[in-house]
């Protein structure tokens, strides 16, 4: 990879995105149809990178959607309430559309938290199109998903349809994603890791959620404070799923949403700081027993059970009695939303960043294929696989490739420890203070060792990735030359 892998050029872009800009105005100079294909994959380069969510029925991911938007737009309910796919995509004004599975758009009225009557059946919807002004979506678009192993089998068959048996078919309806955030509890199932593997994601853009962090293990009123057993597990988790997620984030989604979403007010700043006075075994006895027992009524006790959850009822109660403001606050913390939004925003990004560039420069090698002008198309084309800027593009690419064909070659681990690292001595697993010197040597030296296994490989992805793993060191040797 060269030095400049990861800045940015003159004009504030970074060198992925100014290098496949470049090509793609070059792709455009041919003229006749090519500029429609050039004005089309750059808006698919220029559009933020695609997250779905996905996890079981009643998982809380459109309670993460809420709280990642900052706004109470994804439907949530007891029983199943996400029944189509969503996308929740930064604009203005704030409308939806309905996106059938024959491609067609119509607009559709909005209701609070959710999207009114669909106008044709669900099973002839491809995906619900939400827009909607917010500054979280301005870096990343949020897919959100009907539940795995969900109450209908409708509901079930419309997550698989968008994203995998009709995965073409929604590449062109931009239903396409670039990484995903998998929500479980506790353990993932064989099942879940199953769909996820078909996804066709690598670990390092798919982030793990270990939902409901506030209500683990024994819940509030158990002997270990449920947020802390849950960040213990989900280190462990970290660890066995290695091969599936890139990490594992617990997060209390509930407490997320309410704080994101301006939903608790003064009012209920008040009513919790009144229940300062009770043990929390004595608070639920005492709401069991029916209204007078409390000095709030019942009704806006369960609403604020509804807000906060039991953990929230219980340790939010203190930092009630300085108002809603710093409920919030607290909430915030406690939630565990901005180690997932840093994680979102940094490691998860990159990858989905690298993940569409890699989509983008395949959809331009198949171009050249069928296109009349692919000779000029195959030199683009070449010219970005070489590009040392795009170095880790292929990397990436090499990654999946090898992940669905050999997922035992040793290939994997170096591509993944070259893919991790931040900087070159990361890559090379070398000591951060390593001289420029030492780098070129380890580097030199795996080149050697990877061009020596060109000799006897396995599979035709395994080809693929010492070609990258070639580029890379090469690019490296260079760069300290």
């Amino acid at each position: 990879m060269s030095a400049s892998q990861g800045r940015t050029v003159a004009d504030g872009t970074d060198p992925i995105h100014h290098r496949i800009d470049a090509a793609l105005h070059r792709l455009a100079s041919y003229g006749g149809d090519l500029v429609g294909h050039a004005n089309r994959i750059g808006a698919i380069l220029w559009s933020p990178p695609r997250i779905v969510v996905v996890g079981r029925l009643k998982a809380g991911k459109s309670t993460l959607v809420n709280a990642l938007i900052g706004a109470p737009v994804a439907e949530t309910a007891a029983l199943e309430a996400t029944s189509v796919v969503t996308v929740y995509e930064n604009g203005a004004p704030s409308r939806a559309e309905v996106v059938t599975i024959d491609g067609s758009r119509r607009a559709v009225p909005l209701t609070f938290g959710a999207t009114a009557d669909l106008g044709v059946s669900e099973s002839e919807v491809a995906y619900v199109h939400r827009h909607l002004p917010s500054q979280a979506l301005t870096r990343i678009t949020l897919v959100d998903t009907p539940g795995l192993a969900t109450l209908t089998v409708a509901n079930a068959a419309a997550t698989e349809r968008a994203l995998i048996d009709g995965f073409e078919q929604t590449r062109s309806a931009s239903v396409d994603a670039d990484a995903a955030v998998f929500l479980f509890d506790s353990m993932p199932r064989a099942d879940e890791i199953s769909f996820l593997q078909r996804l066709g994601f690598t670990p390092l853009n798919t982030l793990g959620v270990l939902s409901r962090a506030d209500g683990f293990g024994r819940g509030v009123l158990g002997r270990r404070d449920p947020i802390g057993h849950a960040v213990e597990h989900a280190g462990v988790l970290s660890r066995r799923l290695a091969d599936v997620v890139g990490a594992v984030i617990p997060v209390a989604g509930l407490l997320a949403q309410t704080a994101h979403t301006g939903a608790f007010t003064e009012n209920d700043a008040r009513d919790l700081a009144a229940l300062v006075p009770f043990a929390p075994l004595e608070l639920f006895d005492l709401l069991d027993a029916g209204d007078g027992a409390l000095p709030v009524p019942r009704d806006r006790v369960f609403r604020l059970i509804d807000l906060v959850g039991e953990y929230g009822l219980v340790h939010g109660r203190g930092p009630a009695r300085g108002g809603a403001h710093q409920v919030n606050q607290w909430l915030t913390a406690a939630s565990g939303i901005d180690p997932l939004r840093a994680v979102l925003d940094r490691s998860l990004r990159r990858f989905a960043v690298l993940h569409r560039a890699g989509r983008i420069v395949a959809e331009l090698d198949a171009l050249a294929y069928t296109h009349p002008a692919r000779d000029g198309i195959r030199q683009i084309v070449s010219e970005l696989k070489t590009d040392p800027a795009l170095v880790q593009v292929g990397l990436l690419r090499s990654l999946r490739s090898l992940l669905e064909t050999d997922p035992s070659a040793p290939a994997v681990t170096e591509l993944t420890q070259l893919l991790r690292g931040a900087t070159v001595a990361e890559s090379l697993g070398a000591d951060p203070s390593a001289p420029p010197e030492q780098l070129r040597a380890m580097a030199q030296d795996r080149l050697v060792s990877v061009q020596a296994q060109t000799l006897s490989t396995r599979s035709a992805a395994e080809d693929a990735a010492l070609v990258s793993l070639t580029q890379a060191y090469t690019s490296i040797v260079r760069t300290w030359n």
